[in-house]
């Protein structure tokens, strides 16, 4: 394992670029810790290719990226085409993760409960268009289809709010700028519940369920990558079978996707059902990200995480 060479790709200046880079941190730590020899490459899509051609395909990349390009399977892409063993998922399966559309039509043959939801262009969206969305499902959430930590998530509960957000409706759309489409999701009031699921002997294993109580509307940007804003309760206290149903809908996905390594899956509990929302095929690695508390809860610890990911990689 110490005679791999080991490539950590971070940055991606992206709307992510600050996560990759306190993900990356712990990572190099955990590397050096384990008297693993790496070397780390700051990610730029403009000239990724050309940099990353001029390195060994003997490294190993650790993708401690997040958000566009770095998650989405165009980097992906970019080093199965140069052979290059690389962490997480396949580039098919960080293209299926990172678009919420099409998880969510990979999983409509499975028993994983959803939304109701449609996607629009973002250049479609006016208010008439808002109005008649939320006559269609009532309260609802928006959100880019393919971005990752909450950005732009947005939560309409009344008219109001549509008024409201319409009276500087470009200024309020400019957000959107990058992203072609947008997810329009039935908003429920329930518990926010997540799940990682983790690889052992190429076999996915659901860790645990964590609830997170935030301090803010939801558990936005902020939240995630902010102390004590938001709690996390592990386990989760809801009812056995609520609980034994998330762990069993985060595997379904993370394999139906055919996720590689790890993926985090993210719920809603409400009436009694479990709602999947989304997967993460390269969930936060940061010193307060919920992957690698749930594994510590299981006695495995960051430098195990670190190893694991290394040889599903091989």
């Amino acid at each position: 394992m110490h005679k791999n060479k080991i490539l950590i790709l971070e940055g991606g200046f992206n709307e992510e670029h600050e996560v990759s880079l306190a993900t990356a941190k712990e990572i190099k730590k955990s590397l050096f810790n384990q008297n693993i020899e790496f070397k780390s490459l700051l990610v730029s899509p403009e000239n990724f290719e050309e940099k990353i051609s001029k390195y060994s395909n003997e490294y190993i990349c650790i993708n401690a990226l997040h958000g566009p390009y770095g998650e989405d399977g165009q980097i992906q892409k970019i080093l199965e085409n140069l052979s290059f063993k690389f962490s997480h998922s396949s580039s098919e399966a960080s293209r299926l993760g990172f678009n919420k559309e099409l998880s969510k039509k990979a999983l409509r043959g499975t028993k994983v409960l959803m939304l109701e939801h449609e996607v629009v262009e973002s250049k479609l969206i006016n208010k008439e268009k808002l109005i008649e969305i939320f006559l269609k499902l009532g309260s609802f959430v928006l959100k880019p289809v393919a971005s990752g930590s909450s950005f732009g998530v947005k939560i309409f509960k009344t008219i109001n709010d549509i008024n409201f957000f319409s009276n500087d409706l470009k200024k309020n759309l400019s957000i959107y700028k990058e992203h072609k489409d947008l997810l329009f999701e039935k908003y429920i009031q329930g518990r926010e519940l997540t799940v990682a699921v983790v690889e052992k002997n190429k076999k996915s294993v659901s860790v645990e369920v964590t609830e997170i109580i935030s301090n803010m509307e939801f558990f936005n940007y902020r939240a995630k990558y902010s102390p004590n804003i938001a709690t996390h309760i592990l386990p989760a206290k809801i009812p056995n079978e609520a609980y034994e149903t998330c762990k069993t809908y985060a595997k379904i996905a993370h394999d139906t996707i055919n996720c590689r390594g790890l993926s985090r899956s993210d719920f809603i509990y409400y009436n009694d059902k479990i709602y999947f929302i989304e997967i993460n095929t390269q969930p936060g690695l940061t010193s307060l990200s919920l992957v690698p508390e749930q594994l510590k809860f299981k006695k495995t610890s960051f430098d195990q995480m670190i190893k694991n990911l290394i040889e599903c990689s091989l």
